[in-house]
């Protein structure tokens, strides 16, 4: 039985090596237009990496064969992992990325089959073993590919929180927080390190939590704020909630909500002449001072 394992290692390795060029050029010719993006790669490099594919993958085969799972095969998982991560943030699809691998398989098959012609058993022993190698290395590479994926849209994701949590500095010692849309323990999380960052930086001692944008809350949303007022304190800075809408403060009321230890206020304008109090600041509005020349003009 090992005599014709290495019999057909020997024989897919010969067709790998002996044809390489034919393959190489039939392969590039093979794919489709939806894997040859010109838009996102150059056709040297797209040239580059079949070449660097095909020499990695007769190396491979000479030595273990077809087990991919083998350490001759480290290189090649490394190519086409590298491969595969970049693909994922040029802008490649799934099917294109895996499209690179599976469009070996025309060109592969048809030199195999011209290659043993006369020998229609080793034939089509050769053709199932390129079948599996390559079936393999597709699905690595979509594997990859897709893991890669996950990592962007999460990096993007905690990108998009950051930008969406903004802190703002109204007033010297006051910071705000307007909140749009819902609040998850993600996004608590987020806006609570972000708060406590800016009132170190600042050395603010009073923090608006503004919710106006917040379309519900529910007693899991509560539970955020309150963790987030009750952390902001811990640092020395006293909270308000503004935005508090009369449709939020009925959900409150009826869910049993306690924001007793709380200050609560229904707009922000309210809240932030609250926080200038609390802040020590007074404004005095400054009365136009009246022309007596005019008023008598009026009074006749």
């Amino acid at each position: 039985m090992a005599s014709i394992v290495n019999h057909k290692t020997t024989s897919l390795a010969s067709v790998l090596s002996q044809h390489r060029d034919t393959i190489l050029s039939e392969w590039m010719r093979e794919m489709s237009a939806s894997t040859r993006r010109s838009d996102l790669i150059k056709e040297g490099d797209l040239q580059a990496q079949c070449g660097r594919l095909m020499q990695l993958l007769t190396q491979a085969v000479s030595s273990a064969g077809t087990n991919v799972h083998s350490g001759a095969y480290d290189s090649m998982r490394e190519m086409l992992s590298e491969v595969s991560r970049t693909r994922a943030t040029q802008g490649f699809t799934a099917k294109e990325t895996a499209t690179f691998v599976f469009s070996m398989k025309r060109p592969l098959f048809t030199t195999i089959r011209e290659e043993l012609s006369g020998d229609p058993e080793a034939m089509a022993t050769e053709m199932w073993n390129a079948t599996e190698l390559l079936d393999s290395l597709g699905l690595y590479t979509s594997e990859i590919y897709l893991k890669s994926r996950e990592e962007v849209i999460r990096r993007q994701q905690e990108e998009m929180l950051e930008l969406s949590t903004p802190v703002v500095k109204l007033w010297e010692g006051i910071l705000a927080l307007p909140l749009i849309g819902t609040l998850d323990s993600a996004r608590t999380q987020v806006v609570m390190e972000s708060l406590l960052e800016s009132i170190v930086q600042t050395n603010s001692r009073v923090a608006i939590i503004d919710i106006t944008g917040v379309p519900t809350v529910d007693t899991v949303v509560a539970q955020h704020l309150l963790k987030t007022v009750t952390a902001a304190r811990l640092m020395g800075a006293d909270c308000i909630i503004s935005g508090v809408r009369p449709q939020i403060a009925q959900t409150i009321v009826h869910l049993g909500i306690n924001l007793l230890d709380v200050t609560t206020k229904a707009t922000m304008s309210d809240a932030f002449a609250l926080a200038l109090q609390k802040s020590g600041f007074l404004f005095i509005r400054q009365q136009k001072k009246r022309n007596p020349e005019s008023d008598s003009h009026n009074e006749q």
